[in-house]
């Protein structure tokens, strides 16, 4: 059997959430990039460590765990630390991301959709992906959700959509496109036709190899086909 990889993106407020109820439902396999931005800072994780090391423990909540609203207020006023903790997080996310894609090619998945919100902001990401989606909605669709969401004024929610790449220029980049403008049956049934393109796919994947790899006990190389296949 073969697998390959499908990036999945969005905006703030496009209903990206929605899709990926959707692609579950259908039993695809999905890996949610910001649950394991949250998993990998948890106490038994080597980057909790490290964090703890370079921050101090006044980051810490009362049960030792990370508060990351503290921890977000240092790295968004000093680029200098926002870089520093991406160099700590990041090699942990690859790799918890990477077993992930492999669990589900052993399973014998036909292919696995990587949930990456800045899917398209790394400029890196998507040469690996076969295809990608963006989950779009329009203009006035994503403001007026967003207010009601987050209980946001017009002008505060301008801007948190303002601090993304437009979804515009994602939907010109992406491959696939699911409009998430109407209402949720709309979305699903392009999530069904999306569901079923992507089943009469087939294309390689790296993952092939790199189960070769597990299998002969290299571990080392695994990594190496981390930095290759993520970075």
């Amino acid at each position: 059997s073969t697998m390959f990889l499908v990036g999945l993106s969005g905006g703030i407020a496009s209903g990206k959430s929605t899709v990926v109820a959707v692609l579950r439902e259908l039993g695809c396999a999905v890996i949610d990039a910001d649950v394991i931005a949250r998993e990998v800072v948890q106490p038994h994780f080597q980057a909790y460590q490290q964090i703890v090391r370079y921050f101090g423990t006044e980051i810490l909540l009362e049960n030792g765990e990370i508060n990351r609203e503290a921890l977000g207020n240092i790295i968004f006023s000093h680029p200098e630390k926002r870089q520093l903790l991406n160099s700590i997080t990041h090699p942990e996310i690859q790799k918890e991301m990477l077993k992930q894609i492999l669990k589900y090619f052993v399973l014998g998945y036909r292919y696995v959709i990587l949930d990456i919100p800045l899917l398209f902001e790394t400029n890196r990401l998507p040469k690996f992906m076969k295809y990608t989606v963006v989950v779009y909605c329009d203009p006035r669709t994503q403001l007026s959700r967003l207010m009601k969401r987050n209980g946001l004024s017009q002008a505060e929610a301008e801007a948190r959509i303002a601090s993304q790449l437009p979804l515009d220029e994602k939907r010109r980049l992406a491959t696939h496109i699911i409009d998430n403008s109407g209402d949720r049956e709309s979305t699903r049934r392009q999530v069904l036709r999306l569901h079923a393109h992507l089943e009469d796919s087939l294309d390689f994947l790296w993952a092939r190899l790199a189960v070769g790899m597990v299998v002969a006990g290299l571990g080392g190389l695994v990594y190496l086909l981390l930095r290759h296949f993520i970075s």
